[in-house]
């Protein structure tokens, strides 16, 4: 007795959802896709927002910038909730990992008292900075337009809270797991001089309207600075003075930076092709941060970096912005 088994094919009626298809084509698409792609809500609002009644719940208005289509802020990463979480968890393994090598082979006391005053007083109260930095992209996620945009904004706000967390993290490993270090850290945040200027920006940048605007202070700008003068300066500083075994404490901020700027240069150059328009406002936002910033940064700078090193951030800077199509000279020119 013989058995014939027939195979048959079927062809899906639809490949995707119908606000996909209108968007990518008949074609299937990718969960990235499925899950940011407009499905954020543009009519029928029941209410408007009562902090703000002559806006809608999401409303293109919120910014200054323009854009035909705020969805081509898509991410190159394309990080949707599982795809961060699951990258994100990697670099926690190892910051965990890190964190425990530090306190189980007891590095913290091959650390110069002197030095240890300098990283307190120096380096622990950039978590209210990365404080900051979190209310700056929830910013972002709670008044930007597109999803594509809104959810890495968040992403990006819990990636600043992690290194705020770190940064205590790093005061505790380094007093024992007193919390001491954290007090003189916060009494340097509150009272040095070379804090306030760092302190007088955070303070301020929370009053302002534009998400926009805050986007480009904070990830073109600050981010800038901080990557080059605490990141790789102060870092070489560390290790010149025997303490370049914090360094492997600081991995997870290195890394979740690099991410962050391959993201957010993807959106500055984005909106920079828009339109001169938009290209102008860019450049005149960056006009007006780049000169506040870094007067804001050169008190914490003279502490212990050369003296050439506010000069070699604000450089690297512009470099940066000069490739994504930011440039100073475009408003002389506009």
């Amino acid at each position: 007795m013989s058995l014939e088994i027939k195979t048959s094919s079927i062809e899906p009626i639809r490949q995707s959802y119908a606000y996909i298809e209108r968007r990518f084509g008949n074609k299937p698409a990718t969960r990235y896709q499925e899950v940011s792609f407009d499905i954020q809500a543009e009519t029928n609002f029941h209410y408007r927002p009562l902090w703000k009644p002559e806006k809608t719940l999401n409303d293109k208005t919120h910014t200054a910038l323009v854009m035909q289509d705020w969805y081509a802020f898509k991410d190159p990463r394309q990080f949707y909730y599982g795809t961060y979480v699951q990258h994100r968890a990697r670099l926690q393994d190892t910051a965990e990992a890190n964190f425990s090598f530090f306190e189980k082979r007891r590095l913290a006391e091959h650390i110069s008292e002197e030095v240890k005053a300098k990283v307190i007083a120096l380096f622990i109260p950039f978590r209210h900075i990365e404080q900051t930095a979190n209310l700056h992209m929830m910013s972002g996620s709670a008044y930007g337009y597109g999803t594509v945009l809104t959810q890495a904004c968040i992403y990006a706000a819990m990636d600043r809270l992690g290194m705020a967390q770190y940064i205590s993290r790093i005061g505790l490993a380094l007093d024992g797991g007193t919390g001491e270090s954290l007090i003189p850290a916060k009494h340097a945040w509150m009272q040095d001089e070379a804090w306030q200027g760092l302190r007088k920006l955070c303070e301020q940048s929370l009053t302002e309207q534009d998400y926009f605007k805050l986007f480009l202070l904070q990830n073109l700008v600050i981010d800038s600075f901080m990557s080059e003068l605490v990141y790789t300066q102060f870092d070489q500083w560390l290790g010149e003075h025997q303490a370049r075994d914090l360094a492997m404490l600081t991995e997870f901020m290195q890394e979740a930076l690099v991410d962050l700027r391959k993201w957010s240069d993807s959106v500055f150059k984005t909106a920079a092709t828009e339109s001169v328009q938009n290209k102008q406002l860019l450049s005149q936002w960056l006009a007006e941060y780049l000169p506040v910033v870094k007067a804001a940064f050169t008190p914490w700078a003279a502490q212990v970096l050369p003296l050439d090193a506010i000069e070699v951030a604000e450089q690297k800077l512009l470099e940066r912005s000069k490739k994504l199509g930011i440039e100073l000279e475009q408003i002389e020119q506009a």
